[in-house]
């Protein structure tokens, strides 16, 4: 997926408003308890560990569903070249926390559900995400950090 790169366009005023937006939806009352119980709580590296954590109808599955679908919403609007891609990851660490913690059976749900484009813009951006802190030499930490080692 090609993604409009900073050296194609500048961060703009309306880049900068559509970024305080999605930071504003990040204090609304229910994502907020959502975000709440993900970091704290939210460890599954098969599906089947996902289905134990998160039943289907549970207060948990919401929670988990509602913390990925806003992170891949958000990330839609960078792979669509809505928003700047450098300006949101520079700001997003929270994508890519998330994107760490289901990554592992994502690839299993998406065939089980018949959906190859699941997450796929938190996907895509967190790769990228990932690539960036390879680079700096700060991914393993923030991946260890992610999984509470």
């Amino acid at each position: 997926m090609a993604i409009p790169s900073k050296a194609e366009r500048p961060a703009t005023y309306d880049d900068a408003n559509l970024l305080l937006r999605l930071y504003e939806l990040r204090r609304e009352e229910k994502l907020r308890q959502a975000r709440e119980w993900f970091m704290k709580n939210f460890h599954a590296a098969t599906l089947e560990e996902f289905q134990k954590l998160c039943p289907q109808g549970s207060q948990e599955n919401a929670y988990a569903r509602m913390i990925w679908s806003y992170w891949d919403m958000a990330a839609s609007f960078v792979t669509s070249g809505v928003l700047h891609q450098e300006l949101f990851i520079q700001n997003s660490n929270e994508l890519l926390f998330t994107w760490l913690r289901v990554s592992d059976f994502i690839a299993v749900w998406r065939e089980r559900m018949n959906n190859p484009h699941m997450a796929k813009n938190l996907e895509t951006v967190a790769n990228i995400m990932i690539e960036q802190k390879k680079q700096a030499g700060s991914f393993e930490a923030f991946r260890k950090m992610v999984q509470g080692a």
